[in-house]
């Protein structure tokens, strides 16, 4: 396993998640506020931007250890 690979791609998982959800979330609110939709609606369309949100991070997880690779490559039999 490499290491240095995967603390790379854990920290960049956590910066770069903590600003999807925090847009998610607060697109829900604003949305829900701007429109009049009420409360429930907006728990509602946080949710729901929520899981747009958790695909984008399982998308960029998939992306980043195509290019970091966590495992290291099989070693070649003499």
């Amino acid at each position: 396993m490499n290491i240095r690979n995967l603390i790379t791609i854990v920290s960049m998982m956590v910066l770069v998640g903590t600003e999807v959800f925090a847009v998610a979330i607060a697109s829900g609110w604003a949305l829900a506020g701007l429109l009049d939709l009420g409360d429930r609606v907006g728990h509602i369309l946080m949710g729901l931007f929520s899981l747009v949100a958790a695909w984008v991070m399982v998308q960029l997880w998939r992306r980043a250890t195509s290019i970091e690779p966590i495992r290291s490559p099989a070693r070649a039999s003499r």
